[in-house]
Parts: structure tokens; C-alpha cells; sequence
């Protein structure tokens, strides 16, 4: 048996950890924003660079942790990124957002990464709502405008991942130095939905709801395998997968962000479809679950290889995503994983020494410390959304949960 009420009470505490967590340790208090760099064991980095992806989502955990809890030092911080972020990564010449600037906010690499222009999408949304900043929203509205300019391909639709600073071509798309260089990737076309979602919670407007119901399409019909319910990784322009690669934590992130999609553009076709899609992404996932409560990294069934580590961004989606699961399908083995994810987060990911997640652990649990605490991937958005996503799923559940 499992009390809802505890259960949330858990998530509210790991909230308020994390965040305590980056006021305390990544404030940059000599060049304003946030520090591009802390170690495992909390010891700045006080000359790197700092990355658009990191600091966007800086901006939407603190906007939205506000929302949640209307803590007005959440605000203030919510506020302390916002300004940073529109003064150094903002492009003023040529749109869009800088991939990152150096310590003192000089651009560094100014490519556009399609990405990065979706988080900040994502982040300005969540601004407004908890501000009512209508530069911040201008801002976000421009951004969609931008992308749907250069990077929308209208012929066979979807999103060319990446361009050079004045958004010409680019001939290395690469996300990071691990993804492979294709056109089109699934983790793009995803943060676009979600960039987008957000933004139409703040602008209703009709254009945005089309390209919605346009993603939900390119996801249903390219990239979610039919056969086996996983995600397709990376694809050429003309929708050809490029990698038998499967993420686990992907699979199970986009088996609830779809259904909000649908949820958010109140779609009933897309919420029935995306419901379906949601289980059977879900069921995909549950293969790379470890007995533990873990979930691994990665798979490569073209050469039956493990990534044998289990990162702290997949335990946060599989917590969610399987609580999803149980909601739609009632079925018992979801509330189970989710619950075995979250104990195994307690166990082994939440760094109660040094404070937040590490980065994650490998096979035999020992933690990655060579990997930071904060970096342009290493941000609080992962934790402190599940744990903001699983406050308003169990504020509306009553009595006990069984097991």
C-alpha cells in the first residue's frame, strides 16, 4: 500500500533539496546568471562556458517551481535568469538563441541548434505564466517564428536539426559528439513538441495548433517503430532511420509528453491515439528495466550491446512516465516500476552528501564522479519536473494506492 499523501510529501521535500541545491552552489556571483561548471564534489568551475540548453532550463524549473508553490525566492531566481538569458544568448543580428556564451557572456559556438531555440521556447512560456511578462512571451512567439522560417521542412516535414549562425547550412548537426549527424532527430522533434505545447498554454493560436497535430503525426507515423513500440533515434530528410539505437529514457519521456500534447490542444482523436502510444512506449521500455529499480542508458541491438549506467534523467522520466502508465491502463506492474524507479532514485542517484543527483551509476551502483553536477546537460530539469509533474498527479489521487 502506498499513501498518496506521503508519497507526495517526498516529492515536495526532493523539490525543495534540488533547488536549495543550485542557489547555492551555481549561482555565479561575479558575472551574473549561473556558473557553466561545477564538479561531483561541488567545486565551481568558475572560467567555462555556459550553454543555452543548461541555462533555459534554469529559467523554466525556477518559473515553474514558482508557479507550483508561489515561493517568491523562486520567483526572484526565476527573474535572475531571465535577464541574464535575454542579455548574452539572445542573437540580436541573426535571431534565435546562441548554443553558448563564455563566463563573462561573450558568444562562444553561435551555431543554432534547433534544440536549444525549443528549450528557450519552452522556458519564456513558463516565464509568462509565472511573471506575466509579455516580453517574455513576444520573445518565445518569436523564437517559434524563427524556427518555423528555417528550420521547418515543407516538403517532407519535420525539422532540420542545426544551421550555422546566420541559420545557412551547416554540415555538422550534431547535438553532441555521441549523436550521429543526420537531418532529423527524434530528441529535436520531441523538445519542439514540448516547446511548443508550452507556448500554446500562452497563445492559442491556430498555426502553433497545426504544427502540433503535425509533430503528433511525424511521431505516430516515423519515428515510433510500429513493430516495437521504440523510438527511431536519427533519420535523413527524407524520414529514413539512420540507427537501430534505443534509448530507454526517451522512450518512456515521450510516452507522457505526447499524451500532454494532445491533452494541451484538446485534441480527443490525438488523446485516444497518444494514450495508446503511451503503453505501448511504455511496454517498450519496461526492457530496459533492471531488477533494482534502475533503468539503463541505452541498447544497440545491431551488436547486442548494454550500456551498462544508468543516468539520472531516465530514472526521472521512468518515474513519471510509468506513473502515467498505471493512470491510463490501471495496470499494477506500472505503479509498481514506478515506485521501484523512485526508491532506486533514493538509493543511488540522490547524492545525500554532496546534495542533487549525480550524474549516474554504473553496473555495480558506484556513482560517476567523474561527471558534474552542473554543465550544459547536467541541469535541474529532469528531477525537479517529475517532481513538480508527480505534486499534481498524486494532488489528485485519494486513499491509498495499492501495490
Amino acid at each position: 500500500m502506498v499513501d498518496p499523501v506521503l508519497f507526495k510529501k517526498e516529492m515536495e521535500d526532493e523539490l525543495g533539496n534540488i533547488l536549495k541545491y543550485w542557489m547555492e552552489y551555481a549561482k555565479d556571483e561575479v558575472h551574473g546568471g549561473f556558473t557553466g561548471r561545477v564538479n561531483h564534489f561541488n567545486r565551481p568551475d568558475t572560467v567555462a562556458d555556459k550553454g543555452a540548453v543548461l541555462n533555459s532550463r534554469i529559467l523554466w524549473t525556477f518559473s515553474a517551481a514558482f508557479l507550483a508553490t508561489k515561493n517568491p525566492v523562486y520567483r526572484d531566481f526565476a527573474q535572475r535568469t531571465y535577464h541574464y538569458f535575454i542579455t548574452y544568448f539572445i542573437d540580436k543580428e541573426y535571431k534565435g538563441v546562441y548554443w553558448s556564451v563564455d563566463y563573462k557572456g561573450d558568444p562562444v559556438d553561435r551555431k543554432k541548434q534547433v534544440y536549444a531555440q525549443s528549450f528557450a521556447i519552452y522556458a519564456l512560456s513558463e516565464y509568462y505564466l509565472a511573471t506575466g511578462s509579455t516580453d517574455a512571451r513576444q520573445l518565445a512567439i518569436g523564437l517559434f517564428s524563427t524556427i518555423e522560417q528555417y528550420s521547418y521542412d515543407s516538403i517532407k516535414s519535420g525539422y532540420i536539426d542545426a544551421f550555422a549562425e546566420n541559420w545557412s547550412v551547416r554540415t555538422d548537426l550534431r547535438l553532441s559528439a555521441k549523436d550521429a549527424n543526420e537531418k532529423k532527430t527524434m530528441n529535436t522533434h520531441l523538445h519542439v513538441l514540448e516547446a511548443y505545447c508550452n507556448l500554446y498554454s500562452v497563445w492559442a493560436d491556430q498555426t502553433l495548433k497545426t504544427k502540433i497535430e503535425n509533430l503528433l503525426h511525424n511521431f505516430n507515423t516515423h519515428i515510433i517503430d510500429s513493430s516495437t513500440g521504440h523510438l527511431a533515434l536519427f533519420f535523413d530528410e527524407n524520414w529514413k532511420p539512420q540507427s537501430t539505437l534505443i534509448s530507454y529514457g526517451h522512450d518512456i519521456e515521450a510516452a507522457w509528453l505526447l499524451q500532454e500534447a494532445a491533452e494541451t490542444i484538446c485534441d480527443t482523436a490525438w488523446i485516444d491515439t497518444t494514450k495508446e502510444l503511451a503503453i505501448k512506449l511504455a511496454a517498450a521500455a519496461r526492457e530496459g528495466m533492471d531488477a533494482d529499480g534502475g533503468l539503463w542508458y541505452e541498447y544497440d541491438p545491431a551488436n547486442h550491446h548494454l550500456v551498462k549506467e544508468k543516468h539520472w534523467w531516465p530514472q526521472a522520466e521512468a518515474v513519471v512516465g510509468f506513473f502515467n502508465a498505471w493512470q491510463i491502463s490501471g495496470q499494477e506492474i506500472y505503479l509498481y516500476y514506478a515506485l521501484n524507479t523512485w526508491n532506486f532514485i533514493k538509493k543511488h542517484i540522490r547524492d545525500t552528501k554532496h546534495g542533487e543527483w549525480v550524474w549516474g551509476v554504473r553496473a555495480d551502483n558506484v556513482a560517476m564522479q567523474e561527471q558534474d553536477k552542473v554543465g550544459i546537460w547536467k541541469c535541474p530539469y529532469h528531477n525537479s519536473r517529475m517532481c513538480l509533474e508527480m505534486i499534481k498527479r498524486l494532488s489528485a489521487a485519494s486513499g491509498m494506492i495499492e501495490r
